[in-house]
């Protein structure tokens, strides 16, 4: 057996000064990547990581839409697209899942009442398949850098819909804000949203 020794916990701590410059350097890739419609009017094949800008008049989001009207510079929502087989630690595989990530979210928005689809935009980066561990922390670095309001304040708009043993649960705080995604009103039961201000907006019951 070996022999017992005290608990020091920094000999568990593991730090990387090349993955701080590594992600750094995704994140300055990421922004300087073109901006388009949501979602792009090209089917493409990748898996990766996206933003979604806002840049609409509903008055809640002002702050977005001002700073996103002269330059894409404030996501509203930061995602992720992993190959699939990679959950089960299978090695990814090329797919279009980051487009059709991206085409989940557009649909998501034509379906509520108070959004328009003409008022977001996307830009995104793909990360090879042999590199495809990456996608996770520079997912959050990006939502660490940028705070995204749908992210960080407002849980739901990644949502999918639920199976049948998740069924009426409560509706998330983004589907009683923006009304109209079927299976939210279908299958889920609605809550009260408590009062809160949000980049100086203001959401009431």
């Amino acid at each position: 057996m070996l022999p017992e020794r005290l608990f020091n916990r920094d000999e568990h701590i593991f730090r990387s000064p090349q993955l701080e410059d590594l992600l750094k350097d995704a994140i300055r890739f990421f922004n300087g990547t073109p901006v388009y419609e949501l979602p792009p009017s090209v089917r493409f094949i990748g898996s990766g990581v996206y933003a979604i800008y806002y840049t609409g008049t509903l008055d809640i989001y002002n702050r977005i839409s001002q700073v996103n009207r002269i330059r894409y510079d404030l996501p509203i929502y930061v995602g992720k697209a992993i190959p699939t087989g990679a959950r089960r630690g299978r090695g990814g595989k090329e797919s279009s899942n980051l487009f059709k990530r991206l085409s989940e979210h557009s649909t998501s928005v034509r379906d509520v009442q108070n959004l328009d689809i003409s008022h977001f935009h996307c830009r995104f980066v793909i990360i090879p398949h042999d590199e495809d561990a990456l996608i996770a922390p520079i997912e959050s670095a990006i939502i660490r850098q940028y705070n995204p309001l749908w992210n960080s304040w407002v849980d739901g708009f990644g949502n999918h819909a639920p199976g049948g043993g998740r069924s009426g649960q409560a509706r998330s705080q983004w589907d009683v804000i923006h009304h109209g995604r079927i299976w939210a009103k279908d299958r889920m039961r609605n809550q009260r949203l408590r009062h809160f201000a949000l980049f100086g907006g203001f959401f009431g019951d």
